[in-house]
């Protein structure tokens, strides 16, 4: 039985079956079957960009068939056409994801993609960390992707095109209004996500 971290091999893959078992408290991530551990708490400007963000989000899909949830909630991305347990090696924790398609949702939380995800970036997020989610996002048909940059106060928005790969949209600003794609009626002030 796994019950610490340290008992984990960083240079191993692994699957959801095998994240199952695993009885600690240390938050992590599976991309591709290789491990990443979470910092154990983000910081407060952290908290209050996704605060501001889910209240956004979750007063624009009041009344539609959507749910909005928030880390930690396991978002799990299987290989194409494949979907046990002991096929998985995605497993995300998203700031915020909301999806449509009900049907992907069981008590353990997401199978498939959300129809928008949000990262908000910290401090202990890796290069290579960034640029693996960016690619299994694309890869498992994530349709709007937003990468929350706090030092800098601006978004990234990436949307999917017909051919399955994320397009990059102009980077918008504290103090510009941010409007979804996917959900072309939501309109967010960023000056009210930076708000301190």
């Amino acid at each position: 039985m796994i019950t610490s971290f340290d008992q984990l091999d960083p240079t191993k893959q692994y699957t959801y079956a095998d994240y199952l078992k695993w009885q600690f408290q240390e938050r992590l991530e599976l991309i591709k079957g290789y491990i990443y551990k979470m910092s154990p708490a983000p910081s407060r400007r952290h908290q209050d960009i996704v605060w501001n963000l889910n209240v956004a989000i979750g007063n624009h899909i009041k009344g539609h068939p959507c749910k909005a949830y928030s880390a930690p909630f396991d978002v799990r991305l299987p290989v194409k056409d494949k979907k046990s347990n002991q096929e998985i090696t995605t497993v995300l924790q998203p700031d915020i994801c909301v999806i449509c398609d009900l049907s992907k949702l069981d008590d353990k939380g997401c199978l498939g993609a959300p129809d928008l995800v949000i990262e908000v970036l910290s401090p202990g997020n890796s290069l290579r960390e960034i640029d693996q989610k960016f690619n299994v996002y694309e890869e498992s048909g994530v349709r709007e992707y937003w990468v929350v940059y706090p030092e800098y106060s601006h978004v990234n928005i990436f949307l999917l095109d017909e051919s399955g790969k994320f397009v990059g949209q102009h980077p918008k600003n504290n103090g510009e209004l941010l409007r979804s794609t996917v959900f072309p009626e939501l309109v967010i002030n960023l000056s009210e996500v930076f708000s301190e």
